[in-house]
């Protein structure tokens, strides 16, 4: 059974602009912000793979050149209820100690299968 909300609840969406080689207590930063995510119930994340772009520096990162492949942009992309992303947001803030983190709001419509009773 789907259960669908018509009315939209306000939230916010915090995507984080990092590169793939960065890393963080030896894991991948990608990787360890989706963890966190992931263990703080956070209603949706998802982790969006670039294939050119530049960070402050202003320096291409591109697959389209194997020399400067090593390090393509990564967008991790969280979702949930305005307080839930207030409580996360220093936590993120720490990890990321390079790259750029924006917030906006949203209206969320969510539709959730049952599984279970």
């Amino acid at each position: 059974m789907t259960t669908r909300h018509t009315t939209p609840t306000r939230g916010k969406r915090i995507r984080i602009f990092v590169g793939e080689a960065q890393e963080w207590h030896g894991k991948p930063l990608y990787h360890a912000l989706l963890e966190v995510a992931q263990q703080h119930e956070v209603l949706v994340a998802t982790v969006l793979h670039g294939i050119e772009g530049f960070g402050p520096d202003h320096l291409l990162s591109t697959e389209r050149l194997p020399d400067i492949s090593e390090n393509l942009p990564m967008i991790v992309e969280m979702i949930d209820e305005e307080a839930q992303m207030e409580r996360l947001l220093p936590l993120l803030d720490q990890m990321v100690q390079q790259g750029m983190i924006t917030v906006t709001l949203v209206e969320m419509l969510v539709s959730r299968r049952r599984t279970s009773w």
